[in-house]
């Protein structure tokens, strides 16, 4: 009779715990859903986004016919689009975010509650893991990491011209968010499951072969902390584009050193 009642008790209570369990993923839904506003916002501008000499990550590489100022030289997108430049870059970041095992996890507890957390149960009765559309498409993850790392280049050049003013080289306020931008960027990217799993994480012994061994142990090192560096490194690309904005639209001046040419 004991243990049934206690299963009763179970049953008509969703949890035993007393905590505020629920604050995780509510944060995580808040802040994240922000995000997502203020992105789908940001990259359907046409204008705003570069003040000399900074270009917004949101439109980083700038490839189209329109764009303010081309990555490149010249536009690989011509001019019969005229979309907000963003939108043929946005997709790949996002995609490989969207698909990290970390976020899957984050969102799967946060916007399903499957499960919202530790001794809580799961919002929904059944379970299909990611055997079904359009979760299966997840496995590109693996894929969407080398296009991270070549958009993380193009970042961290865009960090070195923010150091060069009309003037001459010097530092700006605008230079160290972007080049803060760009190392928190590397450390999300580099840290990723995907990167220890070709940097070692293929092998079935590190015996002999102390070189991948050493790597794996160091991008196993950054790992501990994707998470952090995943939240570190989105609110960067928020606070980038909107100092840019702000300079853009003449809101607020720049504090700079010129050193130059």
């Amino acid at each position: 009779m004991a243990v049934a009642a206690t299963i009763s008790g179970v049953r008509e209570r969703p949890t035993e715990r007393r905590d505020a369990w629920w604050a995780a993923p509510l944060t995580v839904v808040v802040a994240f859903t922000a995000f997502v506003v203020y992105a789908a916002w940001a990259g359907t501008r046409t204008a705003g986004y570069y003040y000399e000499p900074y270009l917004s990550p949101f439109f980083s590489p700038c490839i189209a016919a329109n764009c303010e100022v081309l990555t490149f030289g010249a536009p690989i997108i011509g001019p019969w689009f005229t979309l907000a430049p963003a939108m043929w870059i946005v997709g790949f970041p996002l995609v490989f975010r969207a698909t990290c095992y970390y976020f899957r996890r984050t969102y799967y507890r946060s916007y399903f509650l499957a499960p919202p957390a530790c001794a809580v149960p799961d919002a929904r009765g059944s379970y299909s893991g990611e055997t079904r559309f359009p979760f299966i498409l997840q496995n590109i993850h693996r894929y969407t990491w080398y296009v991270a790392v070549a958009i993380f280049f193009v970042l961290a050049w865009d960090a070195l011209l923010s150091f060069r003013f009309p003037g001459g080289w010097g530092i700006g306020l605008g230079s160290l968010i972007l080049t803060a931008e760009a190392v928190f960027i590397g450390l999300y990217t580099f840290s990723c499951h995907s990167c220890r799993a070709l940097c070692g994480g293929w092998l079935d012994s590190f015996h002999g072969r102390p070189l991948w061994y050493r790597l794996w142990m160091a991008v196993s090192r950054l790992n501990v902390r994707h998470g952090t560096y995943f939240w570190i490194s989105l609110t960067l690309v928020v606070v980038a584009d909107g100092y840019i904005r702000l300079l853009s639209y003449g809101v607020i001046a720049d504090p700079r050193i010129v050193f130059g040419p």
